[in-house]
């Protein structure tokens, strides 16, 4: 049996819980750490790269969610652990108005639960879709999913946003901890009997981890698109933290016009992931490989507009524009890689789809951390070195859209390979 619509709706808000409570490390704690408590900006920054560090272990829990029978146990498991790592972040926060080094250490404990949690719980819920989900609603499944985790993570930073009003750090402690039970809540109610009615016979496969990561290693489509994976998400976040101080610092912006502008980015991801699920599951239009090329293009193509407006800076009414259509092409690219991601998942000669979804979240989360940290040093150094705002970042913004360039033409020859290769080893599919 496959996902009925109602069953993937339902796995959503699995999602929808996780960017909620992972909304609150990235916005809010990181927020009040460096301007209520004054503390220097690379401490945040420093925990959020450490979270996505923890998350190399995705592999890890991608095996032991193929090879332990049932895949909700680790969803709700992980989604505990990041319920508690997320109330003691919130928690830090308090110990670190008296006792810096104690709420350090309480923050390093609580940034590696989190990565753990994201890790255990999100792997499975996508081994989870990958495995059960009929392939002609795989790009809608993707949609759906990574919707209902935009909308989590608006509402509940609009929500903890004016429930904070005014700030203590006890009251941050309380709306922490009732989001995170709220999460926890909500995803084991949505979890709850879906896999035992679609799997009549888990799985029980044997082989120690690191034999079936080498197989799995050793499979074409598997190793090439890992790198793909890192290359083209690289890309998709060497802009996120130098996007705004850009619009700033070369346009003048205010800081709130620079965040409706990261607003109105995300609206534009919004409506690219929309397009490409309603043209591939509900209109048949194009296939998933047509689509991530297409991602990856309009975004190269959106950066170079972006980095070449720096010469015109008097011309900032067209910034806003470009960087819609940035996003439209960002959110086209992600949906249509995630729902690549899950077609190629089950193929091989074994069926370990969540090892393949662990090494490729794995190569996700490095890069989101690996891509960040390198596109605002670039833009750093670059900035000593020229003594030129705009050139500077110019130079980061076009390249990367060469590496969106480089990403659309390895997905134009490994995820149609695959696709063939996987005729011969998954009859009938």
């Amino acid at each position: 049996m496959k996902l009925s619509w109602i069953s993937i709706i339902r796995l959503g808000l699995v999602q929808m819980a996780l960017g909620a409570i992972v909304v609150l490390m990235t916005s809010t704690l990181n927020r009040l750490m460096v301007v209520e408590l004054t503390l220097a900006a690379s401490l945040p920054g420093a925990l959020v790269a450490f979270h996505y560090a923890i998350q190399i272990t995705r592999p890890n829990w991608g095996f032991l969610s193929d090879t332990g029978g049932e895949r909700t146990k680790f969803i709700i498991g992980g989604m505990g652990v990041l319920a508690v790592g997320g109330v003691l972040a919130a928690a830090a926060i308090w110990v670190l108005e008296t006792m810096f080094w104690a709420g350090l250490g309480l923050n390093i404990v609580a940034y590696a639960l989190i990565g753990l949690g994201v890790g255990a719980s999100g792997t499975s819920l996508l081994a989870l879709l990958a495995t059960a989900t009929d392939p002609r609603r795989r790009a809608a499944a993707a949609t759906i999913t990574w919707l209902m985790m935009i909308f989590g993570i608006a509402v509940t930073a609009t929500v903890v946003g004016k429930l904070l009003d005014p700030y203590s750090a006890q009251r941050l402690v309380q709306i922490v901890g009732v989001v995170a039970i709220g999460a926890v809540g909500l995803t084991c109610l949505s979890v709850s009997g879906i896999e035992r009615n679609i799997l009549a016979d888990p799985q029980t496969d044997r082989t120690p981890f690191t034999e079936a990561l080498r197989q799995i290693w050793a499979e074409d489509h598997a190793r090439n698109f890992t790198i793909f994976v890192f290359l083209s998400m690289t890309a998709y976040f060497m802009q996120e933290l130098i996007l705004e101080p850009y619009a700033g610092l070369v346009f003048n912006f205010t800081p709130g016009q620079t965040t409706s502008m990261s607003g109105a980015q995300n609206g534009g991801a919004f409506m690219g992931m929309v397009t490409v699920g309603l043209a591939v599951s509900a209109f048949k239009f194009g296939t998933l490989r047509n689509w991530v090329v297409a991602g990856c293009l309009g975004s190269a193509g959106a950066l170079c507009i972006i980095a070449l407006m720096g010469r015109v800076p008097e011309d900032a009414a067209l910034l806003l524009p470009a960087v819609i259509t940035l996003g439209f092409f960002n959110g086209m690219f992600a949906v249509a890689a995630i729902g690549a991601m899950m077609a190629l998942a089950g193929r091989g000669q074994t069926s370990r789809e969540g090892t393949r979804m662990g090494l490729w979240g794995a190569a996700q989360a490095m890069a989101a951390g690996f891509g960040g940290l390198a596109g605002a040093t670039a833009v750093d150094l670059l900035r000593l070195g020229l003594g030129h705002d705009a050139t500077a970042f110019e130079i980061v913004f076009l390249f990367e859209a060469v590496l969106f360039l480089l990403a659309a033409g390895m997905a134009l020859r490994i995820i149609e390979n695959s696709s063939r290769q996987s005729a011969a080893l998954v009859p009938g599919e």
